[in-house]
C-alpha cells in the first residue's frame, strides 16, 4: 500500500487553485502526447482578491504561487513538473488529488 502524500496548508491552498486553473480553458491547455494539463495564465490580485474562472478566491490564499518551496514540494510529490520555473504543468495525480479544499475557500463570483 503506497503512503498518501502530505501537504501542509500553503502547498494545498496552491495545488487547488491550479487544479481550478487547470479547469477552466482559459487558463490551461492540454499538453500533446500525454494526460499533463499546462496552465498557460495566472491570475492576478486586483485588491484582496482575484478571480479564477467564475470564482473569487483571497488574494491571501494564493500566495504559495510565488513561493519557490511550494513549487519544489509539489515537483518533489509529482503534482507539477520539474520545469515549473519555465512553465506550469499539472500531472494527472496532480489534477486528481484531493486537498480537503475544493469547497472551503472558494466563493462564486458576484462580478
Amino acid at each position: 500500500m503506497t503512503k498518501q502524500p502530505k501537504l501542509n496548508p500553503l502547498q494545498s491552498k496552491t495545488l487547488v487553485l491550479l487544479q481550478l486553473l487547470a479547469k477552466d480553458s482559459q487558463s490551461s491547455s492540454a499538453v500533446e502526447g500525454s494526460d499533463d494539463t499546462r496552465i498557460t495564465q495566472l491570475p492576478h490580485a486586483h485588491g484582496n482578491h482575484m478571480h479564477v474562472g467564475g470564482f473569487v478566491l483571497s488574494a491571501k490564499d494564493a500566495s504559495g504561487l510565488n513561493n519557490p518551496a511550494v513549487w519544489v514540494a509539489l515537483a518533489r510529490k509529482g503534482f507539477v513538473r520539474d520545469s515549473w520555473q519555465e512553465e506550469i504543468v499539472l500531472t494527472p495525480e496532480g489534477l486528481a488529488f484531493s486537498t480537503g479544499l475544493e469547497d472551503k475557500f472558494l466563493t462564486a463570483s458576484d462580478h
